[in-house]
């Protein structure tokens, strides 16, 4: 094998290490080494990660649906993927709600963003996000259509987040935002191709169009609130953007064609 084709391989190793290692709690050895370009540049796999969570989850809700029925098993496919990944994600959507919406001014929603109290707008973000959610889940309800819609989900939901960094400066000098480094355009078209395709195989082509421009749309709409808010983006930001993304996607899944 060629030089080059190995040290391919191993940039790919590595980077989709790193992005399991970044956006899950499974229990990976830890990289010999990081340099500085490394998250950004594994940003293009991120939707890899979305598969495992997704398919995590696909299998929770398969193995309760059988003894359980839809909504229960909803509810602990919802839970598998949150124990999974820290509730990283459910986090970021929970600091911006309580600081776009208790903030008077840029500083101020910044500091509440950082601040680890959970506020009311936060408890009434999580909620909503977690009751479409599973309401989506158990509206698809078939243990088939649910896991294609959670592989869609996930996988889209996290290839917009190099996206979002790309088209949005950090918000702050310091954080996850600014130290992730802001991933290369060739990076954000990688993670959006690697989701297309995966989509593309999972549905149809009409619900395909459906899910993809659900997910365009949420991501656009947060990174445009972000930066009116706040004028850039934040680790926080990212994980809002995540879960947003997610819950449209869920949501065009059950009532598109």
């Amino acid at each position: 094998m060629p030089e080059t084709t190995v040290g391919l391989a191993r940039q790919l190793r590595d980077d989709l290490h790193l992005a399991l290692s970044f956006l899950t709690r499974l229990p990976l050895p830890a990289l010999r080494e990081m340099p500085a370009d490394r998250l950004a540049r594994s940003m293009r796999l991120f939707p890899l990660a979305g598969l495992v969570v997704g398919g995590v989850s696909a299998l929770v809700y398969g193995a309760a649906f059988r003894f359980l029925g839809p909504v229960p098993a909803a509810w602990l496919a919802l839970a598998a993927s949150i124990a999974l990944t820290g509730a990283l994600h459910e986090d970021g959507l929970a600091d911006i709600a309580d600081g776009f919406g208790g903030g008077a001014d840029k500083p101020a929603k910044l500091a509440i963003m950082r601040d680890s109290r959970l506020g009311s707008y936060g408890v009434l973000a999580l909620v909503l996000g977690l009751l479409l959610r599973g309401g989506a889940l158990s509206a698809l309800a078939e243990p088939g259509r649910v896991a294609v819609g959670l592989l869609v989900a996930h996988c889209l939901s996290r290839a917009v987040i190099p996206l979002v960094m790309l088209g949005l400066p950090p918000a702050r000098d310091n954080g996850l935002g600014a130290g992730a480094g802001r991933p290369s355009p060739g990076t954000a078209t990688i993670a959006v191709l690697l989701a297309l395709v995966v989509t593309a195989l999972l549905l149809p082509v009409a619900s395909s169009l459906t899910v993809v421009l659900a997910a365009l749309t949420a991501a656009f709409l947060l990174a445009l609130l972000a930066r009116r808010q706040i004028g850039g983006q934040t680790g926080d930001v990212l994980g809002a953007v995540q879960q947003v993304t997610e819950t449209a996607v869920l949501l065009a899944a059950v009532g598109g064609p």
